[in-house]
């Protein structure tokens, strides 16, 4: 017996669009995804090739030539075990800060909503400035301290609408209304129904923090004195600025050949050294990612 099938046959048409569409999505994925791989290709690939151009999709002539010359500088350890502290450290603190600005302004009882949200809206559109803000660093004795990076961006306004957005979209009020009709608190509430009914706007908000907080760079390098307290992204700069080639001090020829080599492929094997930690942690947050991205943004 033939069994009946179930499939939807497709028109000449959408035949031809979803052609079209899977080209066009092809395409845009090998122009993003090509980066990627030559970045990641050239800073195993030999300096020479690299220079000459040599280097399309898979590694010349296999090195760890740029990863060596990286983690042979003795504050790499250093800078890594800082950034991971204060990466953690700083995105506990964001999503403490921001759920507990968020929540509130999603109940409609809450007395000042409306102002409160205009406030905080208003500081998107206007900033001090970088001198006003390094004077209230110093005044605040937060200079050469991890604060000076965590407290001036402890809360993103638009992270908080967009979990603002979530809280309504999915904790709805008669929820609320059923746990205090049997006594719960605010407070009881929000850690214990709130928190757990909330793990994909809080997965998008560690992926944002944690982002933000990993790829500090210019504030870290402004506020941070101690080199023993600085962030990989100021090291690895650090790094990358010492095997520039100074034209007026390089006579030998030979040298200066080799050490732009050196400066090249430190240039990519840095970009990969900076970025392997985070495409190391999205995979496993990426199911809520996307999920509290949708329903924080989409709803409200």
């Amino acid at each position: 017996m033939k069994k009946n099938s179930t499939a939807i046959r497709l028109s000449s048409g959408d035949r031809i669009f979803n052609f079209i569409n899977m080209a066009l999505l092809s395409l845009v994925m090998l122009i993003v995804l090509y980066p990627l791989i030559y970045i990641l290709s050239a800073s195993f690939s030999n300096s020479n090739a690299v220079m000459a151009g040599r280097v399309w999709l898979f590694p010349v002539e296999p090195t760890l030539a740029g990863y060596e010359a990286v983690f042979k500088n003795p504050k790499i350890p250093r800078s890594f075990l800082n950034t991971i502290y204060l990466t953690v450290f700083g995105t506990m603190i964001n999503i403490a800060l921001t759920v507990m600005l968020a929540y509130p302004l999603s109940r409609k009882t809450l007395f000042g909503r409306g102002a409160i949200t205009g406030f905080i809206t208003f500081t998107m559109l206007f900033s001090g400035g970088l001198v006003p803000s390094f004077l209230l660093i110093k005044g605040l004795n937060l200079y050469n301290t991890y604060w000076a990076l965590i407290l001036p961006g402890a809360v993103s306004v638009y992270n908080v609408i967009v979990a603002r957005t979530f809280f309504q979209s999915n904790i709805p009020d008669d929820l609320y209304e059923a746990a205090s009709l049997d006594g719960c608190s605010d407070l009881y509430f929000m850690w214990k129904i709130v928190l757990p009914l909330s793990a994909p706007i809080i997965a998008v908000l560690t992926m944002f923090y944690a982002v933000g907080h990993w790829n500090s760079y210019f504030n870290a390098m402004i506020y941070l004195q101690d080199s023993k307290k600085f962030t990989l992204q100021v090291v690895l700069r650090n790094i990358l600025i010492a095997n520039q080639i100074d034209n007026d001090m390089m006579k030998d020829v030979d040298a200066m050949q080799k050490q732009e080599g050196l400066a090249q492929l430190l240039k990519y094997s840095l970009i990969v050294v900076a970025s392997v930690p985070m495409l190391i942690l999205y995979p496993f947050i990426q199911k809520h990612f996307v999920k509290g991205v949708m329903i924080g943004a989409l709803k409200g």
